[in-house]
């Protein structure tokens, strides 16, 4: 299997709601991931909870979806577009962009970078 491969199926199962497991068969122990506000979680464990949290905050999803993935198989360098629109527990409701772009290593993840605008900054 292809890192685009991978990336495709990561990004299919979570639309289809099945974000957790796609997680944990993509993502290394050891994988680094930047947020665009420039936090940086180092490790799997911190990642699994940045995105634990990140769900207990939404309410309701109304839609996900990306673009075309990209890879450089070469590099082992991957980056998609992507976008979720969900109210979150405080009642508002957002619209969010992101590219995000992964560095692949024996088909896992062991490094992300988010790159987005964050809403009503």
């Amino acid at each position: 299997m292809t890192n685009l491969e991978r990336l495709q199926d990561l990004y299919d199962r979570m639309s289809q709601g099945q974000m957790n497991e796609a997680f944990e068969d993509y993502y290394a122990e050891n994988v680094q991931v930047v947020e665009a506000n420039g936090e940086v979680r180092e490790g799997k464990a911190a990642q699994r909870a940045a995105l634990e949290q990140w769900q207990g905050m939404i309410k309701e999803m109304h839609g996900i979806g990306n673009g075309q993935p990209m890879s450089n198989e070469e590099a082992g360098v991957t980056s998609i577009e992507s976008w979720f629109d969900a109210t979150f527990q405080d009642g508002n409701r957002v619209k969010m962009e992101e590219v995000a772009v992964q560095k692949w290593q024996e088909g896992k993840i062991v490094h992300e970078r988010f790159y987005y605008n964050v809403p009503g900054q």
